[in-house]
């Protein structure tokens, strides 16, 4: 049933996720992607969203991956958002 609601979601937010079909798109298997393109494109319900679906600490880890999605200004900005 998440699994169901979060599609419905993926599909109204197509442009966070261009490049995948968002049936395709599993929020646990696949949610350093999901992270990652929320931090850098989301928009406040994204955002909104992803603070409801994974943990703070999850999101931290993200964030302090090696060769991750996220740009230099949006790194900076969450580490202080997430302190």
């Amino acid at each position: 049933m998440l699994f169901d609601i979060i599609n419905i979601y993926m599909k109204f937010r197509q442009s966070l996720f261009w490049d995948t079909n968002p049936k395709n798109i599993d929020t646990r298997k696949n949610a350093r992607y999901i992270i990652e393109r929320i931090l850098e494109l989301g928009q406040p319900d994204d955002i909104t969203w992803m603070f409801r679906q994974y943990s703070k600490s999850d999101i931290k880890k993200v964030i302090n991956l090696p060769r991750n999605q996220i740009s230099p200004k949006s790194k900076a900005l969450w580490t202080l958002i997430l302190k």
